[in-house]
């Protein structure tokens, strides 16, 4: 109990010097300040209720208000320029009988006025900039082009206000209508346009009779970026747009007749399964032969124009084997051949082994004459001329196993002509891991026409 007395005591004198000290001290100055005030406000209520203090106030406030509205006037009634640029130009003429030229498309247009009314004028619905050439025969015009105002108030100038208007009869011719093809890199890789069908392939194109001498195609334009769906199949395209050409391939500005067309167009995905064949280049390392020669990958599909696959037999790698004299692995990239455009296989990885090498030679290989123009025939100077014999160069168990139906050897005759030749003996071979040299360098022909 005594000691809980001695806690209440404590606290009772703590709060007793708070007051004291801060709560009291604070309570007066608030109402000295209130005091203050209100002898100021008394005074202030005292001024304004005065006459005197009244008029004055008034006229003040009058003067601010005048001089505001007086220099908010004079901003407004200034005159001031406002430009309008590339303004169309609208032209009313017998669009089905004539052709215009000179007219230029839009024009620069500026008012002038206070900004009051150009203010007005600029919130008011676009007027047209016209140029009637109603009634004018074909022939050479200087018209006046002319602003339709929106306030008789404002002036206004145009540049070019004047143009020299060439009127042209229309006359009208039918074309043939081809397809041109466009943004085919967005095709899907293994697809390819087969074909594109449209209903109708003429077309009529009006003009002035040099404008329509000028075209020398018109072509219904395919964007394959407008294909809905890219798929095996037939794809209907709406609205294509037709545009002619001059010869220089530069667009003509003439009337076609249909604007647009229907084109049906035909997708396809032509592959083809063919080998991959490794091809090496350089001179291995003395006394060495190619053994084998492992792929990961054997076969390739390819993607791609018929055309070009039809001619496709294999896909050829080339790996460096200069001064190689060791086994090794190779890891390539396989390049696209023109006209593929895509493979199953981008890459490959390819192991040579290698071992001692052997000579063998063959002989009696007959001469082939390739790239020979029509119309021409080859004959041998001699015997000699017409075989030739044929070293091999490699592992003994690869070459054992080369015969003569493995062998060919022939002349390039690109750009020979009738007359008598010494020509170099080429040698190649089915096996890449041998090497074939034709023991005799140059053989004599004579080419004669049939």
């Amino acid at each position: 109990m005594k000691k809980s007395s001695g806690m209440h005591i404590f606290f009772k004198n703590v709060g007793k010097i708070i007051d004291k000290r801060i709560i009291v001290p604070l309570t007066r100055l608030i109402l000295n300040i209130g005091k203050i005030f209100n002898k100021i406000g008394n005074k202030l209520e005292n001024s304004l209720s005065s006459t005197n203090t009244l008029i004055f106030v008034s006229l003040f406030l009058a003067i601010v208000v005048f001089i505001m509205i007086d220099q908010k006037i004079l901003i407004l009634t200034e005159n001031s320029a406002e430009v309008f640029k590339s303004q169309p130009v609208h032209v009313t003429y017998n669009e089905e009988s004539y052709v215009i030229e000179g007219l230029p498309e839009t024009v620069d247009v500026t008012l002038i006025g206070s900004k009051a009314d150009l203010y007005f004028a600029k919130q008011s619905p676009a007027h047209d900039i016209t140029v009637d050439l109603a009634g004018l025969k074909p022939g050479t015009h200087k018209v006046n082009i002319k602003y339709s105002q929106v306030l008789p108030s404002i002036e206004y100038k145009i540049n070019p206000s004047v143009a020299t208007v060439i009127i042209y009869p229309k006359i009208s011719e039918t074309r043939v209508l081809s397809v041109d093809i466009l943004n085919q890199d967005n095709l899907d890789s293994k697809y390819v346009i087969k074909n594109v069908n449209i209903d109708d392939d003429k077309v009529v194109i009006k003009g002035a009779e040099h404008q329509l001498k000028e075209v020398a195609e018109v072509k219904a334009l395919v964007d394959v970026k407008n294909l809905v769906k890219q798929e095996v199949g037939t794809v209907t395209l709406k609205d294509v747009p037709l545009k002619a050409y001059n010869e220089k391939g530069e667009p003509v500005d003439v009337e076609i007749v249909p604007e647009k067309i229907d084109a049906k167009v035909e997708i396809a995905s032509p592959s083809k399964e063919v080998p991959i064949k490794i091809i090496p280049t350089g001179d291995l390392a003395f006394g060495m032969a190619i053994s084998s020669i492992d792929m990961n990958e054997t076969k390739i599909t390819v993607y791609g124009n018929e055309s070009v696959l039809n001619d496709l037999k294999y896909i050829p790698v080339k790996i460096d084997v200069e001064k190689l004299k060791e086994n090794r692995t190779y890891k390539m990239e396989i390049s696209k051949p023109v006209g593929v455009k895509s493979m199953s296989v981008n890459n490959i990885t390819v192991s040579v082994i290698l071992g001692q090498s052997s000579n063998r030679e063959i002989s009696d290989i007959g001469i082939e004459y390739r790239n020979l123009k029509e119309g021409y025939a080859v004959q041998g100077m001699s015997i000699n001329d017409t075989k030739v014999s044929v070293a091999l160069t490699g592992v003994k168990a690869v070459i054992d196993q080369i015969g003569a139906d493995d062998i060919s050897a022939y002349l390039d005759l690109d750009g020979y002509t009738e007359g008598e030749y010494e020509v170099p003996v080429k040698v190649e071979g089915t096996d890449v891991k041998v090497q074939y040299t034709a023991k005799t360098k140059k053989v004599k022909i004579k080419i004669v026409k049939k």
